[in-house]
């Protein structure tokens, strides 16, 4: 009888061993691989204690994957396309200029001073360049950027601007009784009503085309991009183009400038005409798909 006592406490020697060899090795491969295995599950089934389940959270916590703190893009960092901080300093820098010029323009107005002119003009180009990204942001949210404020907008661009800003200066200081004269108040509300619908036309073009909408004219077929053929562009081909036109023509029926109104006509219509040219072409070479400005 002792020897079939010796064969069962010799079998049972092997088992501990053949565990402990087990519990060392890594866990095996899951046949599911699209299920997680449970790595942290206990390799033995026993009792639960406070001192296993403390061991059990620490080595969890110690294999949890925490996202790096640079996943973010780059170019929503500083100096990149999409900068938050950049963005965020063009949009207050944009407001404080638009709340600081009303209130310098309603001031040279109670004073009957003709500088008001200068700071109405830096109101109307602080609303026009908010709107500009905004509009982008809200209803074309992929290519709402930092250049979609049109700050660097070109050098004519901002040449034509200066040029402008500086005629009413001038006009102001030298000839404020001759400005007053060709500019009346009759005038300044045809301005005024120009700068209005230009704006409402431009911006409710942009929301409608949405993400069919681009600053810059497209020559290939992007996925997804459609003609629009609803709302204001059932009756204008290029309302964006027509609503910056009268917006700038009717900024410097305001400002009493008569050698920026006769610049502002021939270089926009020399420019949009060629834009409008370009994208013609592009329709032609690719119906239906390429996106609106």
């Amino acid at each position: 009888m002792a020897e079939p006592a010796a064969s069962v406490s010799g079998s049972s020697t092997p088992k501990p061993k053949s565990s402990s060899k087990s519990s060392s090795k890594s866990p095996p491969t899951s046949p599911r691989p699209e299920i997680s295995w449970p790595v942290n599950r206990p390799p033995e089934q026993g009792p639960w204690t406070p001192r296993l389940d403390a061991a059990l959270r620490a080595r969890e916590a110690s294999t949890l994957q925490h996202a790096s703190p640079n996943s973010l893009a780059k170019e929503f960092y500083a100096n990149g396309r999409r900068s938050l901080a950049g963005i965020a300093l063009r949009a207050f820098l944009l407001g404080t200029t638009l709340g600081v010029s009303i209130l310098m323009t309603l001031l040279l107005l109670y004073y009957n001073n003709n500088f008001w002119r200068a700071a109405f003009f830096l109101a109307a180009l602080s609303l026009f360049h908010f709107l500009e990204f905004w509009t982008t942001a809200a209803y074309n949210t992929p290519l709402a950027t930092v250049a979609s404020f049109l700050l660097t907008n070109g050098q004519r661009y901002q040449q034509a601007h200066t040029i402008a800003f500086l005629e009413t200066l001038i006009t102001s200081y030298f000839f404020p009784d001759w400005q007053s004269h060709v500019n009346p108040p009759s005038i300044i509300i045809i301005g005024l009503t120009m700068i209005v619908i230009g704006q409402s036309v431009r911006s409710v073009a942009m929301a409608q085309a949405g993400t069919n909408f681009n600053h810059q004219v497209q020559s290939r077929r992007n996925e997804g991009h459609e003609l629009v053929t609803t709302g204001l562009y059932a009756w204008l081909r290029h309302p964006s183009y027509f609503g910056f036109f009268w917006w700038g023509l009717g900024t410097q029926v305001v400002l009493g400038n008569i050698v920026s109104f006769l610049g502002y006509l021939g270089v926009l219509w020399y420019f949009f005409s060629i834009r409008i040219r370009r994208k013609r072409i592009s329709l032609l070479s690719v119906p239906r798909c390429f996106m609106l400005t």
